[in-house]
């Protein structure tokens, strides 16, 4: 995600969205200023996720969201974490 997305709660954001929605993956801030996230569910779910980081919290300004298909990792946690 790019935009003003670090410094406003953005992570706490994705994270949050992403326990409720039941996704499992990570968030986390680059050093570019942008935040990457991986996120693990069905497809309908996941495009539901898409559209609320579009949105994000109230003080961030999301210029975009960029979508990459990856593998799935059945090994990775089933949960949703921040990773620093």
């Amino acid at each position: 995600m790019s935009g003003r997305v670090q410094g406003v709660g953005y992570r706490q954001f994705a994270c949050d969205t992403a326990r409720l929605m039941k996704i499992a993956g990570w968030v986390r801030n680059l050093p570019t200023g942008e935040v990457e996230a991986e996120a693990q569910a069905d497809e309908v779910t996941l495009q539901a996720y898409e559209a609320k980081l579009q949105k994000g919290p109230a003080l961030a300004r999301v210029q975009q969201v960029a979508i990459q298909d990856l593998p799935v990792n059945p090994s990775e946690n089933k949960a949703f974490e921040i990773r620093r």
